[in-house]
């Protein structure tokens, strides 16, 4: 059984909170893959390599989880999430904003059926309505998209779908490391892990490694903080939520990332687009409220230890 088994309904309720929050970070992601100034895969290495001294320092102090070693678990994490960043990253290049993030993100279909298969987590009715609204609002916004955005907007599509295979099992490795470590632990050794083949995925595509600008390293910068908060955030939650509800939730990504390409990319937010966005926004209350439900008919329990 996953670790969020054990977690008490008021861990679960600040688990939605830092959720919430941490999936409005992640919406941060693909703008900043466009400001980098280097080559797709290139910039997944650097948010790696930006955020590391800071997962080193803060798993590394005083009443911190500790650096440790790294578990199978851990290094699936890395690896699923190097496959996530490399293919995620050239479809954000190829197709718009809003498609690229909305796409991927359909990963909540995969984690649901491997956690009601695999782990007995059997989804609720309201949760499955809420799953259903969740992948309706996802397929408006990209198919509501002009269609004239990104340099391949159908390649771009394909490699950003393909994506929510990786993430989910993303999603389902972090959950499974999270048994027995906390979640900057997780977070750490599958960036410090992941970080080496994205550097070979860059080298062999021959991609500009360095910006040009200031501005182009700021936004490295920008994506070594944000993978700290968003990631550690996602693994923390990870540890007290069941991981059909933690993807359902990340779907926030998408519409905050779709309002920020249109504002500062003047990517065109069609009103098909803008109805799909508020679909996954009805989605994520109420999947949390289906989460809350169940954890009130739950008997209180103590958090996990280490978590």
């Amino acid at each position: 059984m996953p670790p969020s088994a054990d977690a008490s309904p008021a861990d679960r309720r600040l688990a939605m909170i830092v959720l919430v929050a941490a999936a409005m970070v992640l919406g941060l992601a693909p703008i900043l893959v466009r400001l980098a100034e280097v080559g797709p895969a290139a910039a997944g290495m650097w948010r790696f390599a930006f955020s590391l001294p800071l997962l080193l320092i803060l798993t590394a102090r005083p009443g911190g989880d500790g650096v440790g070693r790294p578990s199978k678990w851990m290094a699936l994490a890395g690896l699923f999430f190097v496959l996530d960043l490399g293919f995620w990253h050239y479809g954000i290049v190829m197709t718009s904003v809003a498609n690229a993030t909305t796409l991927c993100n359909l990963t909540p279909v995969v984690v649901t059926a491997f956690a009601w298969i695999v782990w007995g987590q059997r989804p609720s009715r309201m949760f499955l309505i809420a799953l259903a609204l969740a992948m309706l609002g996802a397929l408006a916004m990209a198919a509501g998209a002009d269609g004239g955005q990104g340099s391949n907007p159908l390649l771009g599509d394909v490699f950003s779908l393909s994506v929510a295979l990786w993430y989910a099992g993303y999603f389902l490795a972090v959950q499974a490391a999270r048994r027995t470590a906390g979640a900057l632990r997780v977070t750490l050794w599958s960036t410090a892990l992941g970080l080496p083949l994205l550097l070979i995925a860059a080298l062999a595509l021959r991609e500009d490694l360095t910006p040009e600008t200031a501005g182009g390293w700021a936004a490295l910068a920008g994506l070594g903080v944000m993978h700290v908060v968003g990631q550690g955030g996602v693994a923390w939650a990870l540890g007290r939520l069941p991981a059909s509800v933690t993807a359902v939730t990340i779907l926030v990504q998408p519409v905050v990332a779709a309002l920020l390409g249109w504002v500062l990319f003047a990517e065109a937010l069609t009103p098909v687009q803008a109805l799909g966005g508020a679909l996954v926004l009805g989605a994520v209350v109420l999947a949390q409220r289906s989460a809350q439900k169940k954890a009130g008919a739950e008997p209180e329990s103590p958090a996990p230890a280490g978590s």
